[in-house]
């Protein structure tokens, strides 16, 4: 069984900075790209950023130059260093993650519990 479990988000003043981490754990074939994604109370699910499994990212508009994913593949993790944080950035940010399971050989995407990020002074 496959499990994304995330850490690292709380409250935070304007400006501050957080560090979200995620690791896949389980009995694990392969891990391909991996991301975050953020739920404010009242709106849609949205990308944030993601990044492949060889490295190469992909952020939303509104945190390029703020925000920076990475991972470790031999960990299967991913984090994202939030810099310059703004009110707007307070969310659930949820870990998501293509998988191949052992079990199945069959790739499919996989979602973390949720980490909640506040902004506020």
């Amino acid at each position: 069984q496959v499990q994304l479990v995330e850490s690292g988000g709380g409250l935070v003043q304007p400006g501050g900075s957080l560090r979200l981490s995620c690791a896949a754990s389980g009995s694990i074939f392969s891990v391909n790209a991996m991301g975050w994604y953020r739920q404010a109370p009242g709106k849609q699910r949205e990308l944030v950023a993601t990044i492949r499994s060889g490295g190469s990212p992909n952020y939303a508009d509104s945190v390029k130059g703020r925000f920076t994913i990475s991972r470790d593949n031999a960990k299967n993790t991913v984090y994202l260093q939030m810099n310059s944080l703004k009110p707007e950035d307070t969310a659930v940010y949820y870990c998501h993650a293509d998988v191949t399971p052992l079990a199945t050989m069959a790739r499919r995407g996989y979602w973390g519990q949720g980490t909640q990020v506040t902004v506020s002074s």
